[in-house]
């Protein structure tokens, strides 16, 4: 029998409400995630209260400090890290849009085509004056994306084909990434999916199949 593969995302913080882009921003969880955090590892441990065979985190402190709330032994996995939304980072696409003079759309348009000037290393700043240093650099393409979850899903598929459960705490965009790639469905595709803060969704297999088994949970 095949395990599964849990995906958490992190917590709230200050850019998920404002709608920021936050790939490689160093950006930490608001009280409230930190709390929510928490009660998703409960949630969790009361679906699946047995250990995990693995349990892997993002590189990015709202991802670290979400699987130490919510009492997780993870391992630091760098491929687990968002989307680098290069130029992109800290900005909302309303914001985007009108620096381009038109729409804008990171799953069509991606970080590259945005003007090189808006890039460059600079630092924001958060309500709470916490200081958030952005890179501004080029950013990752679609394709790169899902090239670098596509490696995170031949990591865990063996320990999952021999039975064992595996937990990734990571992003938004990275655990849609995660989860076509785990469907074998092409990359554009994950932006027909959403997860909210602190949800978790779990992958499986089905007759031979890797299907959703459960989303938003």
């Amino acid at each position: 029998m095949t395990g599964q593969l849990y995906l958490l995302r992190h917590g709230q913080t200050y850019w998920a409400l404002s709608g920021q882009h936050t790939g490689l921003a160093e950006v930490p969880l608001t009280a409230k995630g930190v709390e929510q955090a928490s009660d998703a590892g409960i949630r969790v441990k009361a679906r699946h209260p047995g250990d995990f065979a693995a349990t892997y985190v993002s590189p990015m402190l709202r991802a670290r400090q979400t699987a130490e709330a919510a009492g997780l032994d993870a391992q630091v996995l760098d491929d687990l890290h968002e989307w680098d939304y290069g130029r992109a980072e800290g900005r909302t696409r309303a914001q985007l849009s009108e620096i381009m003079g038109r729409p804008w759309d990171l799953w069509v348009d991606g970080p590259r085509v945005l003007p090189e000037e808006i890039g460059g290393e600079h630092v924001e700043t958060l309500p709470d004056g916490t200081p958030v240093t952005v890179a501004g650099g080029p950013g990752e393409t679609l394709d790169e994306v899902y090239e670098r979850a596509g490696r995170v899903v031949d990591l865990v598929r063996p320990v999952i084909d021999d039975g064992g459960d595996v937990l990734l705490v990571a992003h938004s965009h990275i655990i849609r990434m995660l989860t076509v790639a785990w469907c074998g469905l092409p990359a554009i595709g994950a932006r027909s999916f959403e997860l909210g803060t602190a949800e978790y969704s779990v992958l499986g297999v089905h007759k031979g199949q890797p299907v959703i088994q459960h989303w938003g949970l």
